[in-house]
């Protein structure tokens, strides 16, 4: 059997130390079998880059079927004048929709991404999720606008979307609920019976101040927003408490949970997160959060509670590409108190982990496929010059 064998100046395995002068040995499905010293083998059976060597990237937060909608959404309006856009923003060509599925899921393959988190309302990505190298897990995400007259319709509609995503070639998939303040207690507790311990469930989590204003004490932009679709929050108490709060009083706390943006969560928020499961995840999606509400978390809060974090693009509808090299490039720009590796952590090893897939992905470990990445023109400073080239796929 032939071996591939790749060197470079540093290789990142993110689950240990950085090694240097170290060959990756990978069989011929790409399979790490050894971790060897560079003397052990000869110089020219060894393929040797400049640059320095990291896992596959885990996108832990996409919405693949809205990349036909690129640059169509204003920057910088608030999520719920971007809200309001993306509902009106409608009939678009079928070969269009499909075309533009195709060009996002070959965009994240060449940027080194590896494993997908996509929020579903639609088939439209089943296609190309069945035929990518990319591992997809599906979350099919339901809303009824808080209105129980829905509920029933709602879940029977998304079921259909459910039974038809892609669980072959190493995919997965889940029902997951929209946002507290679109899913209302029945439908929630509908989601609960399909919830089981082995999954991980996706929700939308305290993007701007008018969620939270919703939940405290029925105030803030979300009164006008049900309006404008003619749905009446009469029946809404407010809870007198953050809207995360609301998600977990009805959530499954054994399952996986990614709590998705979180652009205003406090340290209070994480800290009950925590105490409420021990299997929840953070998914920061820096460059959506900068395109929608023009601010970033406070990631401080998350390092001081020993938060996993993982990284999203979010749709091309509130971004401009879907890059995890990107993602990572913006966090370290605007938040410099971060470090590169603590922060390649949460695009690897902890988005392989929310998702499922640490027995494969996520850190450069004998006996792993996680794909090979070389960073070029990282010059010790990951600044915007970085580059990223794919040296082994999964397969």
């Amino acid at each position: 059997m032939k071996y591939r064998k790749i060197s470079a100046e540093k290789i990142h395995t993110v689950s240990g130390e950085i090694l240097e002068d170290t060959v990756i040995v990978l069989d011929q499905k790409n399979k790490i079998i050894a971790l060897d010293k560079y003397e052990e083998h000869d110089l020219s059976s060894v393929e040797r880059y400049d640059g320095e060597i990291i896992p596959g990237l885990i996108n832990a937060h996409c919405h693949l079927e809205l990349s036909h909608l690129k640059g169509a959404a204003n920057t910088g309006t608030g999520l719920l004048p971007f809200l309001n856009a993306v509902v009106s923003l409608r009939d678009y060509p079928e070969e269009q929709i499909l075309q533009a599925i195709v060009d996002g899921d070959r965009e994240m393959q060449n940027g080194g991404i590896v494993a997908v988190g996509d929020i579903c309302n639609k088939l439209d990505t089943a296609a190309t999720k069945e035929n990518s190298p990319i591992k997809y897990y599906s979350f099919v995400e339901m809303f009824d606008f808080m209105q129980d007259a829905l509920t029933d319709k709602t879940y029977e509609d998304y079921m259909k979307v459910y039974q038809g995503q892609s669980d072959k070639n190493g995919n997965k998939k889940s029902c997951v609920p929209h946002a507290p303040y679109t899913v209302s207690e029945k439908l929630f507790a509908q989601l609960k019976t399909q919830s089981k311990p082995e999954q991980t469930i996706s929700i939308h989590n305290q993007e701007t101040p008018h969620e939270d204003a919703l939940f405290n004490s029925k105030t803030g932009g979300f009164l006008d927003f049900y309006k404008g679709f003619n749905f009446s929050l009469d029946h809404f108490n407010a809870t007198k408490k953050n809207s995360i709060f609301y998600a977990m009083e009805n959530m499954n706390p054994e399952a996986k949970t990614i709590f998705v943006h979180n652009t205003l969560t406090s340290k209070e928020d994480i800290e009950a997160a925590h105490k409420w499961s021990n299997k929840v995840y953070w998914a920061t999606c820096a460059n959506a959060n900068l395109y929608i509400e023009n601010r970033l978390p406070d990631y401080q809060r998350f390092l001081d509670t020993n938060a996993k974090m993982t990284i999203g693009t979010d749709s091309l509808t509130s971004n401009w590409k879907l890059s995890i090299l990107d993602e990572m490039k913006t966090i370290l720009k605007y938040k410099s108190y971060l470090n590169f590796e603590t922060v390649l952590q949460w695009a690897t090893l902890n988005g392989a982990e929310a998702l499922g897939y640490e027995d494969q992905l996520g850190s450069i470990e004998i006996g792993k496929t996680p794909g090979i990445n070389l960073l070029k023109n990282k010059q010790g400073v990951f600044g915007a010059e970085t580059e990223i080239e794919v040296l082994a796929n999964t397969y």
